[in-house]
């Protein structure tokens, strides 16, 4: 669904949340994957915690298991299956798919928030920049990074010369999601009306970053539950309608979100982005998951 970086989906013995992902998502571990890995722990050797002298050594910690669900793919790839064999007629598997992936595939909405990885750093890194652009203007905050050869340029220019420092490219399906949906939104934009950054409102900011947040779920989506059972429509149209309808479904819960965080969002801080976004992702999946249950609902 608009993402290059597709590959054949994480096992049901994928971690939920893998381990890689405790960073801010701008500095993920060299060679990460999108399968994570095992949770390194300490030895009792390498403990270095002791106790004051004359009081007890505490019990070492048991290791803390990684989750896992045996098969929690399996039933929302079945129904985003029906939903695109459909034509994007079948809303009901589309609830379901969305609505299964977030509460048992993810294990909930904070739990997919968190897997969003390397999208809540380019999301906060994007959504900083518009805020410089607002307070201080575009010339400014281009030669705050060192692209002051934007200066004037249309803004999908200024986007596409600021992809290496939104998005950078590590070479790994998480950062690649980022990536295409970062470009995404640049054609979208476009498509906006938004065509002056030096000018830019609240609602244009917010617009831009609604865009390329749902890009990046959507992707998310697709690589988690879409690319190892589906096989698009061979009619071009309703390949778009199949598009068409889960972009709007996704979107529609990003755009809830934001306007429930309003008041986070005109407060926002350098310090208070990355936060910011964790919570926007988490609050839109939670939105999505309720919408998704009235969908299922409706059968």
């Amino acid at each position: 669904m608009g993402t290059s970086s597709a590959y054949g989906g994480p096992g049901g013995k994928t971690p939920l949340i893998p381990s890689w992902l405790d960073s801010d998502g701008s500095d993920e571990a060299e060679g990460a994957s999108d399968v994570g890995g095992d949770v390194e722990r300490s030895s009792p050797e390498d403990r270095t915690d002791t106790a004051p002298e004359g009081m007890p050594t505490p019990p070492e910690r048991p290791p803390i298991p990684v989750e896992v669900v045996e098969g929690r793919f399996t039933v929302p790839r079945n129904n985003f299956s029906r939903f695109v064999r459909s034509g994007g007629r079948d809303r009901t598997s589309l609830g379901r798919a969305v609505s299964r992936y977030i509460s048992t595939s993810s294990g909930g909405a904070k739990q997919a928030a968190q897997r969003m990885g390397a999208s809540r750093g380019s999301g906060a890194r994007l959504l900083g920049f518009l805020s410089d652009v607002s307070s201080r203007g575009i010339g400014a905050a281009l030669r705050a990074l060192n692209f002051e050869g934007l200066a004037g340029r249309p803004i999908d220019e200024v986007f596409l010369g600021l992809a290496d420092y939104i998005c950078p490219d590590g070479g790994t399906i998480d950062e690649g999601i980022a990536r295409d949906a970062f470009i995404e939104m640049i054609a979208d934009v476009a498509e906006s009306g938004i065509t002056d950054l030096d000018q830019i409102t609240a609602e244009q900011m917010q617009t831009v970053f609604e865009l390329f947040a749902t890009h990046a779920i959507e992707a998310r989506l697709c690589n988690d539950i879409g690319t190892k059972t589906i096989t698009l429509p061979a009619d071009a149209r309703e390949a778009s309608l199949v598009q068409e309808q889960l972009q709007d479904f996704i979107r529609r819960g990003v755009s809830d979100a934001l306007a429930a965080l309003r008041d986070g969002f005109k407060a926002l801080t350098p310090d208070r982005v990355l936060g910011f976004v964790d919570e926007v992702y988490e609050q839109a999946f939670g939105i999505l998951q309720s919408l998704g249950d009235m969908e299922a609902d409706r059968a």
